[in-house]
C-alpha cells in the first residue's frame, strides 16, 4: 500500500507543474511555446534544457540572467530530489533527504554547464531558423542522459558506464517528450493542459524506471574508468565543432553553380533572371551559360556597370543594403534587356529578394520570384549588440564564445553579430511575420526541403505557394527536377508539389525548439506595427 500511494504522488508531482506550464502559456496567449509544457518534468537532461531555453530568450539583464539561473538551479534541484525519491525502489535503503537534494541541485548546476551552450545553439536557431543548429542540439541530450540519472542518485556516478536499461528509458522519454509536443501543436485551446499533464504522468512512470534501472543497474561496465566526465568532455567540445560542421552542412564558402547558371534556358522563358546565392557563398566572375541570367553580386556593380566577383564575407553584409544592391542590379538588367525580371533565390538569398520586395518601388521590371530554402519565421529571439543590455544579453556572449571558438576550425570565420544576422535580429517583426507572403504584382513560390519543416514553429509557416520535396537546407536547386519546375514556374505554369510528411515533421519538431520572444516586450519591437505570430499562429497579418 505504501508503494502504491508513493507511485500516485509521484505521477501528480510529475504532471502537475506540466499541467500548470501549459495553462500559463494559453492563458498568455503564447501558443508557440505550447509543446515546450510537458518536458518540465521530463528525465535529465531534458527538463534542464527546458529551463535554460527559457532563460537563454526571457531574461532582460545579467542580474534577471543570474538570479534566473539561481532559481532554476535550486528549483530543479529541489523538483527531481522529490521525483526521485518517490521513485526509489522498495527494499533498497534510500538516502536522506538532505543528500538527495544537495545531490540534485548539484546534478542541475552541472547540467546547466553541460546543456548550456546547446540551449544557446537553440536560440541562435530561433535567430536565423536553420535546421542545423537545432538538429545538432538534441544529440548531446541523448548521450548525457543516462549518465545524469546516475548521478542524481549514485555517490560514483561518474565511473562506469551506464546499463542499457536506463539508456532505454531515458531514450524513450526524448521519443515521448517528441510526441506529446508534436500533439499538442496540432491541439488547440485547453485541451493542451489535459496533454501535458497526460505526458506528465507518463514522465513519472519514466522516473520510476530509470531511478530503478539506476539504482539497481544488472552490471556496470569499465566500472573503474572515469567514462562521464570523457563524455562530458566530448559533449562540450562538439558543441563547438558543430558550428564548423554548420558552416559546412549548408554550403560552406565553395562557389555556387546551380543549373540554373550553368545550362540554357528554353526559348519560352522570356525574362531575365537573377539569381542570388546564399550565405557565405562566392563567385569568381565567370559568366552564366544563358545570357539572360545574371548573377547578383554582394559586392554591386564595377564601372562598366556589371556585377563584380564576390568572396564569401561579402555575404555577410546587412539584408537591408543586400536589397538596395539588388534594386540597382535590377534597373540595370531592365535597362539593357527591357525584359521582365525573374529572382531566384536561395537561403539569404531569398531572404535578400524578400527584403527587397517589401518596398518594390513603382514601375520595377520585376513579376516573377522563386525563394529556395528561404528562412522560415526567423527572428524569434534576440539579444542585443557588445556592450549594450536588453533581452537575451546572456545568450549573446555565450554565442559569441562559441562561434570565437569554433573559428579556430573555421577557414571563413563567423559571429552572430555580423551584420546579415544583427538586420535579421533588428528587423525582427517584419521578418518573422511577412518572409513568405504575396507581393501584389509578383507570382511568388517558396521551394522548401522538408527539413525546413522542423524549422517552423507550429502554425502557418507560407502565405504563397510551395514546392516541397525531400532534401536537406540549400539542396534542392542543384537538382534537376527542380531546374525543370523553376523554368516551368517562370515560363507561367502552376508547380505546386506538396507533401504529407511536411505537417507531420513540423509538428515533430516543435518540443524542441527555443520559446519565441514576444514582439511586445522588446523595446527594440514593440513600436512596430507586425501582428506576431507567436501568439497567433498566424502569418501575414495587419500592420
Amino acid at each position: 500500500m505504501a508503494e502504491r500511494r508513493r507511485l500516485g504522488w509521484l505521477l501528480v508531482l510529475a504532471a502537475v507543474p506540466a499541467a500548470v506550464e501549459a495553462a500559463v502559456l494559453v492563458a498568455v496567449g503564447l501558443q508557440s511555446a505550447r509543446p515546450l509544457a510537458p518536458q518540465v518534468t521530463g528525465v535529465w537532461p531534458y527538463d534542464s534544457y527546458h529551463d535554460l531555453r527559457w532563460l537563454l530568450v526571457y531574461h532582460d539583464s545579467w542580474t534577471s540572467f543570474l538570479l534566473g539561473l539561481l532559481a532554476v538551479v535550486v528549483l530543479r534541484g529541489l523538483l527531481s530530489a522529490g521525483l526521485t525519491a518517490l521513485a526509489w525502489p522498495t527494499g533498497v535503503p534510500r538516502p536522506s533527504w538532505r543528500w538527495l537534494l544537495r545531490r540534485n541541485i548539484e546534478v542541475a548546476a552541472l547540467a546547466a554547464v553541460i546543456i548550456s551552450p546547446w540551449a544557446a545553439l537553440s536560440v541562435a536557431f530561433s535567430v536565423v531558423a536553420l535546421s542545423w543548429y537545432l538538429l545538432a542540439s538534441l544529440l548531446p541530450m541523448l548521450l548525457v542522459a543516462p549518465f545524469l540519472q546516475r548521478a542524481g542518485v549514485a555517490a560514483h556516478w561518474w565511473r562506469g558506464l551506464p546499463s542499457l536499461a536506463l539508456l532505454g528509458w531515458s531514450s524513450l522519454n526524448f521519443v515521448v517528450l517528441t510526441l506529446a509536443g508534436a500533439l499538442i501543436a496540432a491541439t488547440p485551446g485547453w485541451a493542451d493542459v489535459l496533454l501535458a499533464g497526460l505526458a506528465g504522468l507518463v514522465n513519472g512512470l519514466l522516473w520510476r524506471q530509470t531511478v530503478h534501472a539506476a539504482v539497481q543497474p544488472a552490471r556496470i561496465r569499465w566500472a573503474r574508468v572515469p567514462v562521464a566526465p570523457l563524455m562530458i568532455l566530448v559533449v562540450v567540445f562538439a558543441s563547438v565543432a558543430a558550428q564548423g560542421a554548420t558552416g559546412l552542412a549548408v554550403g560552406g564558402h565553395r562557389q555556387w553553380d546551380p543549373p540554373v547558371v550553368t545550362q540554357r534556358l528554353p526559348d519560352r522563358v522570356r525574362h531575365t533572371v537573377i539569381v542570388l546565392a546564399g550565405h557565405d557563398s562566392s563567385w569568381d566572375g565567370t559568366p552564366p551559360a544563358d545570357p539572360r541570367v545574371v548573377r547578383y553580386s554582394y559586392l554591386g556593380l564595377d564601372d562598366q556597370r556589371r556585377p563584380r566577383p564576390y568572396g564569401p564575407h561579402a555575404t555577410h553584409r546587412t539584408l537591408g543594403s543586400s536589397a538596395a544592391l539588388l534594386a540597382e542590379q535590377i534597373d540595370e538588367v531592365h535597362r539593357r534587356t527591357r525584359r521582365p525580371v525573374a529572382l531566384v533565390g536561395q537561403s539569404e538569398g531569398a531572404m535578400v529578394i524578400s527584403t527587397y520586395l517589401e518596398t518594390l518601388p513603382q514601375g520595377s521590371p520585376v513579376d516573377t520570384a522563386l525563394l529556395f530554402s528561404p528562412l522560415i519565421r526567423p527572428g524569434r529571439a534576440y539579444y542585443p549588440p557588445p556592450g549594450h543590455s536588453g533581452w537575451g544579453v546572456a545568450a549573446g556572449w555565450e554565442l559569441r564564445l562559441l562561434f570565437g571558438a569554433s573559428n579556430l576550425f573555421r577557414e571563413v570565420d563567423s559571429n552572430p553579430d555580423e551584420p546579415f544576422v544583427r538586420s535579421v535580429l533588428a528587423e525582427a517583426p517584419f521578418y518573422r511575420n511577412r518572409t513568405l507572403c504575396p507581393v501584389a504584382g509578383v507570382r511568388m513560390i517558396a521551394f522548401l526541403p522538408t527539413v525546413s519543416a522542423v524549422e517552423a514553429p507550429p502554425g502557418e509557416y507560407s502565405g504563397i505557394p510551395v514546392y516541397k520535396e525531400p532534401a536537406f537546407h540549400g539542396g534542392l536547386l542543384g537538382r534537376q527536377t527542380v531546374q525543370d519546375r523553376l523554368v516551368d514556374f517562370i515560363a507561367g505554369d502552376q508547380v505546386e508539389q506538396a507533401r504529407d510528411e511536411y505537417d507531420l515533421l513540423q509538428r515533430t519538431g516543435a518540443a524542441w525548439q527555443a520559446p519565441e520572444l514576444l514582439l511586445s516586450l522588446n523595446p527594440i519591437w514593440s513600436t512596430n506595427r507586425e501582428a506576431d505570430p507567436a501568439r497567433t499562429g498566424r502569418i501575414c497579418e495587419g500592420r
